[in-house]
């Protein structure tokens, strides 16, 4: 007979199927987070348009998030994850294509970033709305948690590396190897169950159909409402500027400044995705002995210092030390955060909510990669001391708000 202990860890088909489908992507994700930056730097060497690529794949969430997350509230979320994904496949393969005809341009490039990137919104928000209709609220950070370790694991450690040695064989390997992986999400997120999704819709027949404008503007005046999310959010849209920046031409200053062969880019990913993979198996407990509040405190002020260190790095060893232990720190942050949303807004809301904090969080980094890419006109060590001493200036003066949401694991954010 299950207990009811078995039955809380056992997180269900549902969730299972969903996580297949995110294996599959992130392997994707992967296999284009190396080769990328690595085609990018052969078609042009302007640092503007290298942190133009990261910031066009952050972009969607400014201009799409709040008008998709109505979207996933009214329409069945396993063919807006399946579409997401095979348009993800199909503009893959449009970039093995061009590369194969020798007709790849940087903006060609760019283009394909933003599309992407459009679809990752749709993709994002769908699998995060599901979640909390997955799960009951004491499984969240260990739902969270595996999705991190997983995409970690696949991205960092079979993705990226994979990607370097299909890239060394032949440039438009990697991008194929990226669609396959696409179309492969593409089928499994059909795969879902939708018994749950059925048990929304009956939740929700009693409701009154509102137009598709009126739910956008809810979503937005649901956070206004909300003080302690607000700053929550406007604390995070400030902090992950101030990341972005610093991250927008770190490939540059890898290979040029700290002298790393285009062939160990991958390795080097992979490297620093064990603090990844540590913090994600460690977030659930040490948020369980020490409470969640502290440690995404001490997760986002550890983080923002790293960066600054990571800046001042004398060599590639150094630089990877610190960059995994400042990946360790970040995804305590990004996974115990994670939790407080889901134990704070209604499932059957979710969609527009995400949307609209994303708009502000996400929709920001673009300008935060682009400022990037500006100030590394003045030497690419620069972006990591600017946005590393900003961020940590921000995480320090919100310590005390982080601190006061709550020391227990499953504590919400209260109106």
């Amino acid at each position: 007979m299950t207990t009811a202990l078995e039955h809380d860890k056992a997180l269900g088909a549902a969730f299972n199927r969903m996580w297949g489908a995110s294996l599959a992507s992130n392997l994707a994700d992967g296999v284009m987070i190396a080769a990328a930056p690595l085609l990018a730097v052969t078609l042009t060497k302007n640092p503007i348009l290298i942190s133009a690529l990261s910031g066009l794949l952050m972009l969607p969430w400014l201009l799409f998030a709040i008008p998709i997350g109505v979207l996933v509230d009214r329409v069945d979320r396993r063919y807006l994850l399946a579409g997401a994904n095979a348009t993800r496949c199909l503009v893959a393969g449009a970039v093995v294509v061009t590369i194969t005809q020798h007709a790849i341009t940087i903006y060609g490039l760019l283009l394909a970033s933003f599309v992407i990137g459009a679809c990752e919104v749709v993709a994002d928000t769908t699998s995060q709305s599901l979640i909390p209709q997955i799960l009951r609220a004491s499984q969240f950070e260990r739902g969270n948690s595996r999705l991190q370790i997983s995409e970690t694991v696949i991205k960092g450690f079979v993705g990226a590396p994979l990607s370097s040695f299909l890239y060394a064989a032949a440039v438009f390997s990697p991008f194929a190897a990226n669609g396959v992986g696409y179309l492969v999400a593409a089928v499994l997120a059909l795969l879902i169950p939708v018994k749950f999704l059925q048990d929304l819709r009956e939740a929700k027949v009693e409701e009154t159909r509102t137009s598709f404008i009126t739910e956008m503007k809810y979503g937005v005046s649901f956070l206004l409402a909300h003080r302690l999310l607000l700053r929550l959010v406007l604390t995070t849209a400030a902090t992950g500027f101030f990341f972005s920046l610093s991250n927008a031409t770190s490939v540059l200053f890898i290979l040029h400044q700290l002298k790393l062969k285009p062939a160990f880019f991958g390795a080097l990913l992979a490297i620093e995705g064990l603090g990844a993979i540590v913090g994600g198996l460690l977030a659930p407990r040490l948020s369980a002995h020490f409470g969640r509040s502290r440690v995404m405190a001490v997760g986002i002020v550890v983080s923002s210092l790293l960066t600054v260190v990571a800046g001042l790095s004398p060599n590639i060893v150094f630089f990877a030390v610190v960059i995994t232990v400042q990946l360790f720190a970040v995804t305590l942050w990004n996974i115990l955060l994670m939790a407080v949303y889901q134990n704070t807004i209604p499932p059957e809301l979710y969609g527009r909510i995400h949307g609209t904090r994303r708009t502000l969080v996400w929709g920001l980094m673009p300008f935060g990669a682009l400022l990037g890419g500006v100030v590394a006109k003045g030497g690419l060590r620069w972006p990591f001391l600017i946005g590393g001493s900003v961020s940590t200036l921000i995480a320090l003066f919100s310590l005390r708000f982080f601190l006061s949401l709550g020391t227990d694991a499953t504590a919400s954010i209260e109106s």
